[in-house]
């Protein structure tokens, strides 16, 4: 070993290792895919990969970059916390974390008075999961098929059983799954009166962001209440003001009894997660305190991230840019729908959770690989892989968005060609589709991305220059630039 920390002299090398250090599953698919990406810098909504290729990111990591990548006010946070916390004790009380379980508390829904944390999305889902469990002394649990919370324990057991089984999740019978939107298969499920929690996404990410039904999600609530179970609020990737509302849930009217949140709420900079829950539902903390510890959760520098990050997010400005993005984003999508609607054939969209529906089975992979091609970086649905991921992020100026629009009408364009052919999913096309860029390719300067420490805030100008988009209709996004 030397002293640097990193030493590649190629992507080629790099792959290489990956696959064979790291997950040789997922660095051969992605690669098999034309999509070789490994990201080197990345600033706002703009990534680059170690071999140089430019791309806007709409994926987001699930949400985790709501607010961008190394958004200059948070790292600034981040940076000033460094030289007062590490991640303290779980064991002890804690300025950093009692702020945000407070701020958290402020602005959740009705009910809401406690927090506990983790480390991520699937530890806390398994927190939540516990805590319902305690909470009605009964053990079953209640999920959407196609539905995803994690890959933890309890997590993974309550969501698509490609993972469940692959895992030997424990004691499936105590898992049930009624189809998203079946309001009479829900009802069926918690008929017996042994439910301790229905857990859902309020709209299911990684199935392609259906969209509930009205009342659909205030109906399950209320089958809930009347028999005796919880209900856990998934807002992982659905929070943090994606939906035009700081919480996805507050829209269909529900106060859940706990509300998970995770991925964005430190702005990709340490890994956070919360639990956001009742005192029902957070009994347990009473009953023995120590009934659930993790060392790394609620880390006193990931809550200082958090702090800022839920700062920024409840800004008046930001829900303002926010509904300016959907709205042009909107107009764009369905201009390029009228134009392509044998092929584009719907959106499913909720502010900004969008996912764009092709008339082919997996016509979200020929979408991807004609948008990384150009620029573009977006994913499909994993268990709907006819739906793409499209997912703006909230301060996302006029230009960076016009770009985004034109880059998708030529992508989607030449996908419907791809798919029309079935050729698609063969190697040789995606070489033809994709520069071929995993061979001996120089790397940049990996470990150097220096931050301004004297960040601010960019929303004035940002929302100056929505204002001088104009309100809805924009102009054709060619024009906007």
């Amino acid at each position: 070993m030397t002293g640097e920390l990193i030493r590649f002299t190629s992507k080629k090398e790099l792959l290489a290792k990956a696959e064979r250090f790291w997950n040789p599953g997922k660095t051969r698919f992605w690669t098999q895919s034309g999509v070789p990406l490994v990201i080197g810098r990345r600033e706002g909504y703009v990534i680059h990969d170690v071999g140089g290729k430019r791309l806007i990111d709409m994926h987001l990591n699930g949400g985790t970059y709501n607010l961008g990548h190394r958004n200059p006010e948070i790292v600034a946070a981040v940076t000033q916390a460094m030289a007062y916390f590490d991640i303290g004790n779980h064991h002890f009380p804690s300025a950093a974390r009692t702020a945000l379980a407070e701020a958290l508390i402020a602005t959740a829904p009705d009910g809401i008075a406690k927090v506990m944390y983790g480390s991520g999305g699937g530890e806390a889902i398994d927190i939540a999961l516990k805590s319902a469990r305690h909470a009605t002394r009964r053990r079953r649990v209640v999920s959407v098929a196609k539905a995803y919370h994690g890959h933890t324990g309890l997590a993974v057991a309550a969501g698509d059983e490609r993972f469940a089984r692959l895992f030997l999740a424990d004691r499936p019978d105590e898992f049930t799954q009624v189809p998203f939107n079946d309001i009479d298969a829900m009802e069926e499920a918690l008929a017996p009166g042994d439910v301790a929690a229905v857990i859902m996404e309020t709209i299911p990410a990684t199935y392609g962001f259906p969209l509930p039904a009205p009342g659909y999600l205030r109906a399950v609530k209320d089958l809930c209440e009347r028999q005796g179970s919880l209900y856990i609020a998934d807002e992982v990737q659905t929070g943090l003001m994606r939906t035009g509302e700081l919480w996805g849930i507050s829209k269909h009217g529900v106060a859940p009894d706990l509300l998970v949140t995770g991925k964005g709420i430190s702005g990709g900079l340490y890994p956070i997660a919360a639990v956001l829950a009742t005192e029902r539902a957070a009994a347990w903390m009473e009953a023995d305190g120590f009934a659930h510890m993790s060392t790394f959760g609620g880390a006193e520098v990931g809550c200082i991230a958090a702090l800022r990050c839920l700062e920024i997010t409840t800004r008046p400005a930001v829900r303002t840019m926010s509904h300016h993005i959907a709205a042009f984003f909107t107009q764009g999508l369905d201009r390029i729908q009228a134009k392509y609607p044998d092929w584009f054939t719907g959106v499913r969209k909720d502010g900004l959770v969008m996912g764009l529906e092709f008339a082919h089975p997996e016509g979200a992979k020929f979408v991807m690989r004609r948008l990384y091609s150009r620029g573009v970086w977006a994913i499909f649905s994993t268990l709907d892989p006819h739906v793409l991921q499209y997912k703006p992020g909230l301060l996302l100026d006029p230009a960076l968005c016009a770009e985004i629009l034109e880059i998708t009408e030529a992508a989607i364009g030449e996908a419907r060609e791809d798919a029309a052919a079935e050729r698609g999913v063969s190697s040789r096309v995606v070489d033809a589709v994709i520069p071929a860029d995993t061979g001996d390719i120089p790397l940049g300067d990996l470990p150097s991305f220096p931050a301004d420490p004297a960040a601010r805030s960019l929303l004035t100008e940002q929302l100056a220059a929505w204002a001088a988009v104009g309100e809805p209709p924009y102009p054709h996004p060619s024009n906007a630039r």
